[in-house]
């Protein structure tokens, strides 16, 4: 159940429609199973009621900004899997949507958990969130004991060359990192692929100053028609419909510890699903926004 924590929060609460999403996204939550020790923390810090209160603003993102269309969620098997996507739009929205996506349209509902890149375990306050909401650091070993404990992993192969690039080179996919196959050689696990369309109209950018943002201790600094000239208003992407879709499992067999060019073979017949997927959601689509 949910537990208002002010009085602001029990006035949004109150509002029509939020309520209603807020009391799926409990009900719905609450059917995961999870192991939490005697301070209400699983192994690896996750918190429930930490996951209800933070992702009830991207649930409502989910159904009325974005309007996400989901397809193939029922294509993801129960147990250890790894969903691989790409990855763009500047601020990691595609991730927290199809999070939402798998809590809210997979059945049973799933928790996803998130890898993330690690510079994002440098930030204050926010490295604590991000375990308290199920995802972590992406680490190897993290991941392998993850899904030996039979999760639902997301990793972006393409890390920031994917979320940071420029427009002209929208639904192109970027490098694949190798990492990702050779944890699903090493512990077995299934990989399903996913596909998201609307991602990239986000927040387009013109540029991206990479020096600059080193000096920030950032990978990027990507540069919109809006960012950094509006200040963190900028960051608000646009109100672009979403669509995605999920792919049949793709399983491989191999030795995880296999030379580079080896792993990259696998790699890009799964690169080569995704950017196939991509066409199609392409095709398919009538505007950025409908």
């Amino acid at each position: 159940m949910r537990l208002a924590t002010s009085a602001f929060d029990e006035a949004i609460l109150r509002t029509p429609g939020v309520r209603e999403v807020a009391r799926e996204l409990d009900e719905r939550i609450d059917r995961i199973p999870v192991e939490l020790n005697s301070f209400g923390y699983d192994p690896w810090g996750f918190e429930p009621a930490t996951l209800k209160r933070f992702l009830l603003p991207a649930a409502l993102l989910y159904k009325y900004y974005f309007r996400c269309i989901v397809r193939g969620a029922d294509k993801v098997p129960e147990g250890a899997v790894l969903l691989i996507g790409n990855h763009a739009g500047q601020v990691a929205f595609d991730g927290l949507m199809v999070m939402v996506a798998m809590i809210l349209e997979a059945e049973p509902p799933r928790l996803t958990r998130g890898m993330g890149e690690y510079w994002l375990g440098t930030l204050p306050w926010f490295n604590v969130l991000l375990d308290r909401m199920g995802s972590s650091v992406g680490t190897p070993q993290t991941c392998i004991d993850m899904l030996r404990h039979g999760e639902c992993v997301l990793a972006f192969p393409e890390g920031v060359r994917g979320m940071n690039k420029v427009y002209a080179d929208a639904y192109q996919l970027q490098e694949f990192g190798l990492g990702f196959m050779r944890l699903a050689l090493e512990t077995g696990a299934p990989i399903v692929p996913f596909a998201v369309v609307g991602s990239e109209e986000q927040a387009p950018a013109i540029a991206n100053l990479r020096s600059f943002g080193r000096l920030l201790g950032m990978p990027a600094f990507p540069v919109t028609l809006t960012w950094p000239w509006l200040g963190p208003l900028g960051m608000i992407p646009l109100p672009v419909r979403y669509w995605i879709e999920f792919g049949d499992p793709m399983r491989f067999e191999g030795d995880p510890n296999d030379e580079d060019e080896e792993i990259a073979k696998k790699v890009l017949r799964v690169k080569g699903t995704i950017q196939e997927m991509i066409r199609r959601g392409l095709a398919r689509r009538r505007s950025i926004f409908l």
